[in-house]
């Protein structure tokens, strides 16, 4: 029986290690992703706001790169990036790219939650602290929060009345 228990045990493990080469695999296409669209970002966005968005290209380069080399040490092929991406939306002006730019993050905090689920130990605080530092520049680019960071906010919240209805 115990060779039964080891077998069960390790196809957990094997789930376990594919859904976190997955997670950490849609990690890096969020930062190839955002790697592209703070390039639009930039060539977008006002003078006063371009240092902003050149720290924030380069923490998506350190760790796209940095997940590059995590997809290899568990065992994955890097996927590559896309030739180009298709932006949610037309950015005519500094006041859409500010706007990509938040959208951006919320994205990639929303692929790192996935990853912070799927990891343990220093690779958990790793997603954990890109998941903050994400949902810190969204604060910045949009100039307020949302609630759980990360996770899909509701597109039309209700609204309550301070009026009680008969």
């Amino acid at each position: 029986m115990a060779d039964l228990r080891d077998e069960d045990d390790k196809g957990d493990k094997d789930d376990g290690d594919k859904q976190l080469l997955a997670a950490v695999q849609a990690a890096l296409a969020a930062e190839h992703a955002a790697v592209y669209g703070y390039g639009v970002v930039g060539g977008r966005v006002g003078e006063g706001r371009r240092p902003e968005a050149r720290t924030a290209y380069d923490a998506h380069r350190a760790r796209r790169d940095d997940l590059r080399r995590t997809v290899r040490d568990l065992g994955g092929e890097p996927a590559p990036s896309a030739g180009a991406y298709e932006l949610p939306f037309p950015v005519p002006d500094s006041a859409a790219a500010a706007q990509l730019a938040a959208d951006i993050e919320d994205r990639v905090a929303g692929v790192y939650s996935d990853l912070v689920r799927a990891s343990e130990g220093a690779r958990r605080r790793g997603a954990a602290d890109a998941l903050r530092e994400a949902a810190v520049r969204a604060v910045r680019w949009r100039g307020g929060s949302v609630a759980f960071p990360g996770l899909a906010e509701r597109s039309a919240a209700p609204e309550a009345s301070a009026t009680p209805q008969a």
